[in-house]
């Protein structure tokens, strides 16, 4: 390897490095405004960080009969969603950057995530059994994020379609 070609390789490492110094940094700023939230609520609830895919996972572990972590994913978790942005906000006011953390409340995302993956599969079933198209209820886009991953790990061809709060995948055979 050459000089040139070592200060290159030298350069994506440190940038690598400091990419994750920012995600890990990120996650500290995120969980100590769900902490200060936490406290102001008088809720109790441990705060796990994870850094996988150069994202930043925030989630906040409680027991299930919490009823007041519960009330913090909100019906369809939709004050789980409200949450998220607001800590997004948050780590964006105090780094200057913007964040794509993932917020979980008791275990809410990942519950969501099986579920969809489910849907996502029962879908591409009868996709593959009765052809045409099957549209899908509408989801965040994370959520549509998951069916297309589930949708192209079976071969079949996937695309969001609608605006707003109405867009939804479609899941067909092909294009």
């Amino acid at each position: 390897m050459n000089e040139e070609q070592n200060n290159d390789a030298e350069d994506v490492t440190d940038e690598e490095e400091f990419e994750v110094a920012d995600i890990e940094a990120e996650g500290d700023h995120a969980a100590d405004y769900i902490e200060e939230l936490l406290d102001i609520a008088d809720l109790d609830g441990d705060i796990d960080i994870e850094v996988r895919n150069n994202r930043t996972y925030l989630s906040v572990l409680a027991p299930e009969d919490d009823e007041g972590i519960q009330g913090l994913v909100g019906e369809d978790g939709k004050t789980l969603e409200a949450l998220q942005e607001l800590t997004r906000l948050a780590v964006l006011s105090s780094t200057g950057q913007r964040s794509r953390l993932i917020l979980d409340i008791a275990g809410h995302r990942v519950k969501r995530a099986d579920a969809l993956r489910e849907l996502a599969r029962e879908a591409i079933t009868k996709v593959e059994s009765e052809g045409g198209t099957q549209h899908m209820k509408p989801m965040s886009p994370y959520e549509r994020k998951l069916v297309h991953d589930v949708v192209a790990e079976a071969g079949l061809y996937s695309e969001s379609e609608g605006e707003g709060p109405r867009r939804h995948v479609v899941i067909s055979a092909g294009e």
